[in-house]
């Protein structure tokens, strides 16, 4: 972590959670082969509903996990967990709502079904290992 990251106590400003949440979210896509934004998918992954309860701070210079698991996985969305953890405590636990929207030049965002490769290979990355980011 950055110091910029912090307030002027040295507390881990609340907003960077997300932050990395979302890359333990994209280390869970890479680890199935996948990528969260690739043009070429014609579709994306709007964020739609996102939360955290926080238990105790994170300070500057703190090393810590972030654990990322998928808890749903819809006709239209996936809904992940996540834990911030320091030295075996959680610190604070997310959740993170992504729907499936048709991305197409000249046309509005609209739902769509989740490719079912991308479910296929979700569902394998989130039963194996590789869903922790730094």
């Amino acid at each position: 972590m950055q110091f910029y990251e912090t307030d002027s106590a040295g507390i881990v400003h609340f907003s960077w959670f997300y932050r990395y949440m979302e890359e333990a979210e994209h280390a869970l896509w890479r680890a199935a082969g996948l990528s969260i934004a690739s043009p070429a998918a014609g579709v994306g992954f709007p964020r739609v509903a996102a939360s955290f309860d926080f238990r105790r701070p994170l300070k500057f210079e703190d090393e810590f996990e972030v654990h990322i698991r998928i808890v749903n996985i819809g006709d239209k969305s996936i809904r992940y967990a996540a834990d911030v953890i320091k030295d075996g405590e959680t610190l604070a636990s997310g959740s993170l709502t992504i729907a499936c929207v048709r991305r197409q030049p000249g046309q509005p965002l609209a739902a769509v079904g989740i490719p079912p490769e991308i479910v296929r290979r979700l569902r394998a990355a989130n039963d194996g290992a590789g869903t922790d980011a730094p």
